[in-house]
């Protein structure tokens, strides 16, 4: 669905810097179509990443079931895996025909499997090569261009040791200077062997201290070059108390399982970190209930004009943790997830009914009104 590319202007003239940028992180599994139209309903200056997409999916597979998403969820990134310059530059071609706004390379991602594929956290150690893939997708599109990628490899310790901090800079330096608009730092090693991603994620220690130091001396020859926290942030007083030693912050699995903390970002954004609170109020549940039925009715239209098996269980799965703190909502997210329940939802009707019955598990404030000829408008 390559879409109206009006949207664009503002970010390739001033993608990032000068303007903070607040993220959710790609995640495998996770960040696909529905989960980031979720997530735009909850914040409308979010930037939405897709999951990491590889060359050869894109080069030798089904493009729409990649690329195909709706035009709500922008500013939306497209996260590529690859190594091969050429392969790179074809795939940021497709990118640029969908109509995304930018594209990220994925050098972060520790898992044996990605390595397999000369992909991921194992590129750290090639910065020229990832220089090259980054020139090489510039010439091939006018989109911007960022990486995101690790502190260091292994047993690396760059809050220690000079050899491993310049390892990580230079590293930053080298896909600045091939052209990369942006860069996001993982604050902390991967662990090439030993380490499931799950533990990648968690044991090696935290240092956002060194990624702030990063961040100031690679502006000092890149000012112009963003530089964005990722890992361990778990809430939006973390990312406030942080506000001022980066460009932006991507936030990856508590965004996920506690995905109202997103109702406070355009606040955070609009008050410069300032207003780190945010109120889910009656009214703005119902409001996040109304969007989500015109979404998923939405959705339920184009697998109609496709002859598409419509399931909304591939939607629900992603909201689970919205209600989370909340009385009611173990019951919620089971009604949510009963499978059998999900498989007659089968009409416009049926859909609004869904979620109109789940939410009064939470109580009789959560109920909602539809306007009932909005389903025909949908």
């Amino acid at each position: 669905m390559p879409a109206d590319q009006s949207h664009l202007h503002a970010m390739q003239k001033n993608p990032t810097l000068g303007h903070k940028r607040l993220a959710v992180a790609p995640m495998m599994e996770w960040t696909d179509r529905h989960c980031r139209s979720f997530h735009r309903q909850l914040s409308k200056q979010a930037v939405l990443y897709t999951e990491m997409v590889t060359t050869g999916a894109l080069l030798h597979g089904d493009v729409p079931r990649h690329l195909d998403y709706s035009s709500e969820q922008h500013p939306v990134v497209l996260q590529l895996g690859g190594s091969e310059p050429a392969d790179l530059a074809k795939a940021a071609a497709l990118a640029s025909q969908w109509g995304y706004d930018e594209i990220d390379l994925n050098c972060g991602c520790p898992s044996e499997r990605v390595q397999r594929g000369a992909f991921g956290a194992c590129l750290m150690a090639e910065p020229q090569l990832v220089a090259d893939c980054v020139r090489a997708m510039r010439a091939a599109c006018d989109l911007p261009i960022s990486v995101k990628h690790r502190l260091g490899l292994d047993h690396m310790d760059a809050s220690l040791h000079q050899k491993d901090y310049q390892f990580a800079l230079d590293f930053m330096m080298a896909v600045a200077d091939a052209g990369a608009h942006q860069v996001t730092i993982h604050a902390r090693n991967a662990i090439l062997k030993g380490l499931s991603p799950k533990e990648n994620r968690s044991k090696p220690p935290l240092h956002y201290a060194v990624a702030a130091q990063l961040r100031l001396d690679l502006q000092k020859q890149f000012p112009n070059v963003a530089v964005l926290l990722n890992g361990g942030l778990e809430n939006n007083d973390q990312i406030a108390g942080h506000w001022h030693d980066f460009d932006g912050f991507m936030v990856g699995r508590a965004a996920y399982h506690f995905p109202a903390m997103l109702l406070g970002w355009d606040d955070l954004l609009e008050t410069n970190g300032e207003a780190a609170g945010y109120l889910f109020s009656e009214s703005e549940w119902h409001r996040v209930q109304i969007g989500l039925v015109h979404q998923v009715w939405r959705w339920f239209d184009e697998c109609q004009s496709k002859g598409k098996l419509f399931y909304i269980g591939a939607f629900t799965r992603h909201i689970l943790g919205l209600a989370h703190g909340r009385a009611g909502s173990r019951y919620w997210r089971q009604r949510l997830s009963d499978h059998h329940a999900l498989a007659k939802v089968q009409s416009k009707a049926a859909i609004a009914d869904f979620f109109l019955e789940a939410s009064l598990e939470l109580g009789d404030w959560a109920a909602f009104e539809m306007d009932t000829a909005s389903a025909e408008n949908s």
